[in-house]
């Protein structure tokens, strides 16, 4: 299997980076909440936010409609895409 490591402090791969986004999460800080990676040296925080993107955030527009981001649940997530 080939896998392409994001971030090397925390062994952290760019499947689990996905992973995290379909999650949810849309920022390298959520990213790095879910996964540790960009806390130590920071070098993979770039390479995050490339394959986070610029796309819709869901949990960005639940901030925005004032409803708790960061314990909101899937169904939440769904209202709000």
């Amino acid at each position: 299997m080939n896998r392409v490591y994001v971030c090397s402090c925390f062994g952290v791969t760019e499947k689990q980076v996905k992973e995290h986004a379909d999650a949810g999460a849309c920022t390298p800080r959520q990213i790095a909440s879910a996964s540790k990676a960009g806390t130590d040296c920071g070098s993979c925080v770039r390479t995050i936010q490339a394959i986070l993107g610029r796309g819709t955030c869901p949990r960005r527009e639940l901030l925005e409609q004032g409803k708790p981001a960061l314990t909101a649940g899937l169904a939440e997530l769904d209202e709000a895409a």
